[in-house]
């Protein structure tokens, strides 16, 4: 069992804003000290399953309290095997393709791309076929082998805000679903501008606590689950990126595109839908575009740009 006293630790302050206006918001459901890696993966689906969350007064940060040790979270990450997530690879290079376009139209020329939290490389791939110099980092053990079977990738495998990287190199950084991961929101950011070019753009996706689907869902928001240890507000966001020296130059909603089967498997009920391997192909050929409105997807430029 895990020691409470070093791996979890109250906060002192706003990971955002480091205000100490900040309450409980939220009980949380979670049993800390045996919580495993299937528990954190990205199909992961306890949706429901939180920390104790405490909201900032003063930019609206929702955050994890007490939150994981760095560390401690950290080696979970490198336990997580998900072979589910590349089974959705279709429905995901469409989500990426649209977000390299966005790119392309906001950077002067392609050049270095990097992929913070890259699974199996699926957005690294991409962005190498369209022309760009592209590399990523994820954590997991498990997903790094299987991006450099399976694509050839060589993704360096490790915690974006420890890792030695070459400052000013890259015209684009990406965090798809990211952020709301790390307990040092600040320091990630902070990372990020580091290794951009003058000009160069971050891709940031992470949920909106505050969207229409959050506040109907409820406890049950699909976002809620054991991974995610923050939520963003619109200001909260702002901060974080304006504290290091991001200015946000586009705002989106994210949409997702997964096949049916994808989604009736997150719901034990629907799985007998898909007992046969003929209806399983069948429903894995159906894909859907969920626009739900519930995640920010925002574009920031580093100070310096023409």
């Amino acid at each position: 069992m895990s020691d409470l006293r070093r791996d979890f630790v109250h906060a002192e302050g706003c990971p955002v804003c480091s205000s100490r206006r900040f309450h409980p918001c939220k009980k949380g459901n979670l049993d800390f000290a045996r919580l495993h890696a299937d528990q954190v993966k990205i199909t992961d689906s306890e949706y429901g399953r939180i920390w104790d969350l405490s909201e900032c007064g003063d930019c609206g940060h929702i955050f994890a309290d007490p939150s994981p040790d760095p560390g401690f979270i950290l080696s979970l990450y490198r336990r997580v095997e998900d072979p589910v997530y590349d089974d959705e690879a279709e429905g995901r290079s469409r989500n990426f393709v649209g977000i390299l376009r966005n790119l392309e139209g906001l950077v002067p020329s392609k050049g270095r791309l990097f992929d913070v939290g890259a699974a199996t490389g699926i957005l690294v791939r991409l962005a190498r076929d369209r022309g760009w110099e592209a590399q990523g980092i994820e954590p997991s053990t498990w997903a790094a082998k299987y991006a450099a079977e399976k694509y050839g990738l060589s993704l360096l495998n490790g915690s974006f805000e420890d890792a030695a990287l070459r400052p000013g190199a890259d015209r684009a950084v990406t965090m798809i679903d990211f952020i709301e991961h790390t307990a040092r929101p600040r320091e990630a950011a902070a990372k990020a501008a580091e290794i951009l070019a003058p000009g160069g753009i971050l891709c940031l996706v992470t949920p909106d606590v505050h969207s229409t689907a959050a506040r109907l869902a409820g406890r049950r928001w699909w976002h809620f689950r054991p991974g995610h240890l923050a939520y963003f507000s619109e200001r909260s966001l702002a901060i974080l990126l304006g504290d290091a020296g991001l200015k946000i130059v586009l705002r989106r909603k994210y949409a997702w595109t997964f096949s049916l089967h994808y989604l009736l498997s997150r719901k034990p009920a629907f799985r007998i839908l898909m007992g046969s391997p003929k209806a399983s192909s069948f429903f894995k050929r159906i894909s859907l575009k969920l626009a739900l409105g519930d995640s920010f997807e925002i574009y920031a430029q580093k100070d310096g740009g023409a």
